[in-house]
This record gives C-alpha cells, sequence and structure tokens, in this order.
C-alpha cells in the first residue's frame, strides 16, 4: 500500500488541451477555494503561453488574475512550466529573461516549476533556471518528455534523467507525455530503467489520455514506484486532457492504496465548470476511443483541431487522414523530435503544406529551417540527407543558418522595450505586441465573475452562427472575451 499524491492541471494544461487557454480568472475564481481545499500536493496554475492567450484573445492582465487565483487558495503551492530556452511558442528566449522570468513568478507566489526541453539538449540551461529558483526556495522538476521512435529507448530516458538530476537543485523528474503514446507495458520497463540511475529520487506521471490508456499506465507507474500522478476535473479531463481525478481517485483506493483527496468536493467544482463551458460555448472533456493511428503520428489531442480548420480553409477537411498520415512521416524524416511545443506544432505545420500545395518540402517554414540548423538543439536522430538538403537548399535558409540568437542583457531589452515598465510588463512586452497590451489595459481590472454574458444572449449568438454557416466567432467586450466554436458534428 502505498500514498499517492495528486497533482491538478485543471487551470492549466485541462483548459489548453480543451479550451485553447481560454479559461479565464473570473471563470475560476468562484471554485478557487474548493481547489484548495481538495488536498492536491500541487496545483499547476500558469505558463508563457496561457499569459500569451490571456492577453491577446481576452484582453486580460495575467499577472492580476495570477494574484487574484493565488489569493483564494492559501493552503496550496503552485507550480508553473517553462521550456529551457523560451517563452514564446518558436523563439529562442534569452537567457536574461528566462531568468526574469522564474523571479517574477517566485515573487508572484509561484513555488514549484517544471522545466522541459523536447530534445534534451538544452540540459545546461536547466540547471541554470533550477539555480535560480532555488534562490526562491522552489521546487524543480525536469521533464522527461515521452514519445515513441527507434531511438527514444529506456537507456536514452535513463541517461537523461541521470543527467538532469547531477544538478542538486533538480528535486524531481516526471514523465511527460503529451501524445497519450506511454502504455502500461512500456512502462513496466521505462520506470525501473529511470529509478535504477536516479535512485531514490520521487518520480512523476503525466500523460495525457487520447487514446484512453493512460489511466491503466498510471497504475502501472504506481506499482513501479511512482507515487505523483497528473489528473484535471471534469469536465476538462480525458480525451486531449489529462486523466479524471475522480475516476484516479477510485482507481487508486481500489488497487489497494492510499490518498488525502476530499473527493467530495469534486462534484461541485465539475458542476461549477460545466456551467461555464454551457455558457462560453466550450466543449466538455470525455475519454476518447482507442485508435492505433495516435501511436504513429502522436499527436498532442488539443491540435487535432487545429489541423481541421487548416484544412477547411483550403476546402480540404476530407484530407485530415492524409495529414495525420503525413505527420508520421515527416517526423521520422527530421529525426524524430518529441510531439510537445515547438517541434509538434512545426512538423504538423510542414505537413499540412505538403499536403495543400501537393509538393513535399516546396514551402519551408523558417523554424523548421532553424531547427535543421541546430538552433533549437542536436536533433535526438539525424535528418534524413536529402530532407536536410531540400530544407537548407530554401531561399532564406543560408541567413536563418547563420543567424545567431542574441542574447541582450534586461538592461538592453528595457532599453528596446521600454525603461519604465516593470518586470511584469517588460514579460508581456516580450510575449506580445505592444497593441494587444494596450487593449489589455483598456479593458480595465480582471473580470472576477463569469456571468458577465447572458446565456441568453450566448444561445442567440450560437443559433447565428448556425444560421450563417460561421464556424469561428470571438466577442469582446470592455469586462470579458468569449470565443464560441460551432460544433459541425453536433451542428451546434
Amino acid at each position: 500500500m502505498a500514498d499517492i499524491e495528486f497533482i491538478d492541471t485543471t487551470l492549466r494544461d485541462g483548459h489548453q488541451s480543451l479550451w485553447g487557454l481560454r479559461l479565464q480568472t473570473g471563470m475560476a475564481l468562484p471554485v478557487a477555494p474548493l481547489f484548495d481545499a481538495v488536498g492536491y500536493e500541487v496545483i499547476d496554475l500558469t505558463g508563457s503561453s496561457m499569459m500569451e492567450v490571456l492577453v491577446r484573445y481576452c484582453h486580460e492582465d495575467p499577472w492580476e488574475g495570477l494574484d487574484l487565483l493565488i489569493g483564494q487558495m492559501p493552503k496550496s503551492r503552485f507550480r508553473a512550466g517553462m521550456r529551457s530556452n523560451g517563452i514564446v511558442t518558436f523563439s529562442v528566449t534569452p537567457d536574461a529573461l528566462m531568468d526574469l522570468w522564474i523571479r517574477t513568478l517566485c515573487r508572484h507566489g509561484i513555488d514549484t516549476f517544471w522545466i522541459y526541453d523536447v530534445l534534451h539538449y538544452n540540459i545546461d540551461k536547466t540547471h541554470r533556471l533550477a539555480r535560480i529558483a532555488k534562490e526562491h526556495d522552489a521546487m524543480v522538476v525536469a521533464a522527461l518528455m515521452f514519445t515513441s521512435s527507434p531511438v527514444h529507448t529506456d537507456a536514452f530516458y535513463a541517461e537523461r534523467a541521470a543527467r538532469y538530476r547531477a544538478s542538486e537543485d533538480v528535486d524531481r523528474i516526471v514523465i511527460y507525455d503529451t501524445g497519450g503514446v506511454l502504455t502500461p507495458e512500456r512502462v513496466r520497463t521505462l520506470v525501473p530503467a529511470i529509478t535504477a540511475r536516479v535512485p531514490g529520487t520521487t518520480l512523476e506521471i503525466h500523460s495525457h489520455n487520447v487514446v484512453g490508456m493512460s489511466p491503466s499506465s498510471y497504475l502501472e507507474a504506481i506499482e513501479q514506484g511512482v507515487h505523483v500522478v497528473h489528473t484535471c476535473n471534469p469536465p476538462l479531463a480525458n480525451g486531449p486532457s489529462l486523466p479524471s481525478v475522480v475516476t484516479m481517485a477510485r482507481n487508486v483506493v481500489h488497487a489497494g492504496h492510499r490518498h488525502r483527496l476530499d473527493v467530495s468536493l469534486f462534484a461541485p467544482i465539475r458542476d461549477h465548470l460545466e456551467a461555464v463551458a454551457k455558457r462560453a460555448g466550450f466543449p466538455l472533456g470525455v475519454p476518447s476511443e482507442y485508435d492505433l493511428r495516435c501511436y504513429e503520428h502522436q499527436v498532442p489531442g488539443g491540435m487535432t483541431g487545429t489541423f481541421r480548420n487548416q484544412l477547411a480553409q483550403h476546402g480540404m477537411s476530407e484530407r485530415l487522414d492524409e495529414v495525420l498520415r503525413e505527420i508520421a512521416v515527416v517526423r521520422r524524416e527530421l529525426g524524430y523530435p518529441g510531439m510537445a511545443t515547438p517541434f509538434s506544432q512545426l512538423v504538423g505545420t510542414l505537413a499540412v503544406l505538403n499536403i495543400v500545395t501537393g509538393e513535399r518540402y516546396s514551402v519551408i517554414p523558417d523554424e523548421v529551417i532553424q531547427y535543421a540548423a541546430g538552433h533549437y538543439g542536436e536533433p535526438v536522430a539525424p535528418i534524413e540527407p536529402d530532407i536536410l538538403d531540400r530544407i537548407m537548399q530554401a531561399p532564406k535558409a543560408a541567413a536563418i543558418a547563420g543567424a545567431q540568437a542574441p542574447q541582450p542583457s534586461l538592461d538592453e531589452l528595457r532599453a528596446k522595450l521600454g525603461r519604465h515598465l516593470s518586470d511584469e510588463e517588460l514579460i508581456l512586452h516580450a510575449l506580445v505586441p505592444r497593441s494587444d497590451i494596450e487593449k489589455m489595459h483598456r479593458a480595465g481590472p480582471v473580470a472576477r465573475h463569469y456571468e458577465t454574458l447572458a446565456s441568453s444572449e450566448v444561445d442567440q449568438v450560437k443559433a447565428l452562427m448556425r444560421t450563417t454557416g460561421v464556424d469561428h466567432l470571438e466577442l469582446a467586450t470592455a469586462e470579458f472575451s468569449l470565443t464560441l466554436k460551432r460544433h459541425r458534428e453536433e451542428n451546434a
């Protein structure tokens, strides 16, 4: 019998997976005290992508919202996540800004961090950020970004875990599976391989329930000695999101283990979030059907909708299966990058371009050239030679490959972006255009109630969308922002 700890990811990864990061502060604030009382070891609360979306599309100050939420959860610990060399999706962020990001989050109450590098190349940068976090006594968790390929063996992950733990500032290791392709059989060999190299290290497991296997993988991980699991509260659980805390808490007890969660609080949290979803037109998370194709393309579940939208813009919606097959091919040709930000977007975009143009690699995004040139680190496996030749023969390839990511100091960044800016504003200006920040300021204080837009008005707008055939609509007021999407299969 083991004591199992739960890390809640509803307020960050849950709505990133299902609602496109559109969970605004006022939508979560009413149930924040309930999250605080459940008994989670840590609440995963924010990340740079979330802040970017809140500013650009919701016109909401993410720092103000973060303070409001933390203020309602005085008993909890809070986590933020980041790529070791970037807070902007495709860019390499200057070290000085990365360090400021850590320090500023700590000042706002974040006291644990998970740090990742999909290629497991910039481990030195993870160690540097861990040292910064330790200045504030924060916990640091290094992520093993799991993906399945011929080169991502148990030995590969065990060796990376040992390199992360070579720094005493890294406290834990998390097995992080964005594609949901970690099977119980693989857990049975992977976890012992890792623990043999980093004995005594606390391991966590994070696996999106894309193919419905993650709860089973969690139970096997527990049997192998992993005692910290990541889950979400319904309706922001399952599908492209994480397993349901309701199911996992029950499974843990049924398997003969213990937890300290107050299960009586699950229902009121669910009821509130379902009301938010209904009012805002957000989808509800449901378990996915088992689909073997996911093990080939390994696309994070939330990205499938993006591909549908891209193909629909070109009148090619029926070619989604072809795009998914092409993603698997492109990923192999590019040396099996893990399918997490930024490489899931990089591989997926290139695959869509290959299908839409009808000629493979005829259009090569700048980010693909940067990847091939090693700007993100050395690929895990060599890029296929003929593909590398095509990429490096692109018109802009020489200029992009030769350009090095600048490393300005904080003083130089302030000179460029504004010496009058606070640390918080400086970070936002690095994330989003100034015009979006101005819209955020004009919107005023963060709205504390999600009922700003009456449900009757939402129903009227949805009816209008059905009548006109509009698939996507964004509404913004001085207090609130709302995104509605029409789901064709539901005709609503």
